[in-house]
Formats: structure tokens, C-alpha cells, sequence
């Protein structure tokens, strides 16, 4: 990609980053289309054979970008991803459990965690664009913007209301259950756009599904359901073997 492609994707993106959802949505199905009439125009002429294999290429939208829409861990969030860096900061952050113990293991934990995760974002002015929840760690990406809480009071917060929770459920008051956080702010639209996709991507990285839409506590059914369909093949497309992310944890 040359620098024109570059400054024509960060023009668009932008653009597509500031509609809302219902507009979005509009985006996307006329997207869908305008590809499939394409297909259609490419096929006619020629024999039953060719027709045939050359249908193959018109895939619904859930098999064409493995979407979330038709898994059963499909959320909707009331945001659409934004894709560009805030001048308030954005950041890739991990956290990590005392020890990497499992102190989330489960279905209820995992579930408690992640909302838990949400709602304070929410509630601290934090924009979330990715993020995978696992039972001893998480990332998320997120940006602050004027008027936003500190990304520590917000974390702060976060960890004492699920450590009670889950001392409560363990019946041991007082346990420390995290350890420490980890942040690195993203100033680099290429490096920004592959840890977005890194994280979308962890819990394939973890061996725990095949395709990152299929695990419920993670950001990618959401935004292949929210983002426009031009902005998930630009952020799938990202390499993240190069990237460092503190990640060396084993979960289950």
C-alpha cells in the first residue's frame, strides 16, 4: 500500500468513523450490494460450470468476514468503533491476576468481569474498541477524551469491585486478586490499527477457538457486527506477529 492508498484509507475511515450506527448499517448492506451485483455482472456470459464455481465467490456476509451476527455470542453494543487515535491518548493495556491464577474461571466470572470492564468504561468517559477477557488477564484498547476519568482511577476501580466479587464468592475477604496493569499509548496509525487487531484476535491466539467471533467474552462478534465491512477487512488485514503485548499467560 503507497501513500496515496494510505491517505485515501485514513481519509475514509475517518469519514465512516464519525456515522452513526443506523448509517452504518445502510453502509454496509448497500456495501453488500454493490458486491454481489458486481459478482453478478462478472459471471453472466458464461457457461452452467463456470457460473457455478465462479458463485462461490458471492459468500453471505457471515462467511465472507466469519461475522458474529450469526454466532449464538453475538452482543450489541450501543457504540460503533471509531478507528482513529485520540489526541487525549490511546492505549493498548493489559492486566494481569496475582500469580496468573484463574480467579475467573467460568462462564459467571467471565461474564461479571467483562460487563464489569464495560460499564466502568462507560461510566470513566473511556471509548473501547477491542478488548478479550480471559481468567486470569485481559487487554482492551481504548482512548480517553476531554472530560474522561484517568485510565488508573479507572482501572483502580475496576479491579477493587471484581476482586471483592470474587473474594465474596471464594469466601476470602482481603485476597489480593490482580497483580498490576500495563499500558503503552498508540501514537502510530499502523501500529494502533494491528494492536486493534491483536486483540480482536487473542483468544485464537490462545488456542481457545478458531475463529475470534466464537469466543463470548472478547470485542470481535461486536465489531463485525457494528464496524462497517470496508473497516473489518482493513483492520483483519494487519499482521500482528511483529507486535509486542505483554501476553505470556496460560488460560483455560
Amino acid at each position: 500500500m503507497n501513500n496515496d492508498d494510505l491517505d485515501l484509507l485514513r481519509k475514509v475511515m475517518s469519514q465512516v468513523g464519525s456515522l452513526p450506527v443506523e448509517r452504518l448499517r445502510e453502509l454496509d448492506a448497500w456495501l453488500g450490494n454493490a458486491g454481489a451485483k458486481g459478482s453478478a455482472k462478472a459471471i453472466q456470459g458464461q457457461n452452467p460450470k463456470e457460473e457455478k464455481s465462479q458463485s462461490v465467490a458471492v459468500l453471505p456476509r457471515s462467511k465472507e468476514i466469519q461475522s458474529g451476527a450469526d454466532t449464538p455470542h453475538s452482543k450489541v453494543w450501543p457504540h460503533a468503533p471509531v478507528h482513529k487515535t485520540s489526541e487525549h491518548g490511546t492505549y493498548i493495556v493489559t492486566a494481569g491476576t496475582l500469580h496468573k491464577e484463574h480467579f475467573f474461571r467460568g462462564k459467571e466470572r467471565l461474564d461479571f468481569l467483562e460487563s464489569k470492564l464495560l460499564e466502568l468504561a462507560t461510566e470513566y468517559g473511556w471509548h473501547l474498541e477491542a478488548w478479550a477477557v480471559f481468567s486470569n488477564h485481559y487487554h482492551f484498547v481504548g482512548s480517553s477524551h476531554e472530560g474522561s476519568g484517568t485510565l488508573k482511577n479507572f482501572l483502580t476501580e475496576l479491579h477493587s469491585v471484581t476482586a471483592t466479587e470474587i473474594n465474596r464468592l471464594d469466601r476470602k475477604p482481603k485476597r489480593q486478586v490482580w497483580h498490576n496493569f500495563w499500558e503503552t499509548r498508540l501514537t502510530y496509525e499502523k501500529s494502533y490499527f494491528a494492536r486493534l487487531n491483536y486483540v480482536h484476535q487473542n483468544a485464537v491466539h490462545h488456542g481457545l477457538v478458531s475463529v475470534a467471533n466464537q469466543y463470548p467474552w472478547c470485542s470481535a462478534a461486536w465489531f463485525e457486527r457494528t464496524a462497517a465491512r470496508a473497516q473489518v477487512r482493513t483492520i483483519y488485514s494487519f499482521k500482528t506477529d511483529r507486535i509486542t503485548v505483554l501476553d505470556d499467560f496460560e488460560v483455560s
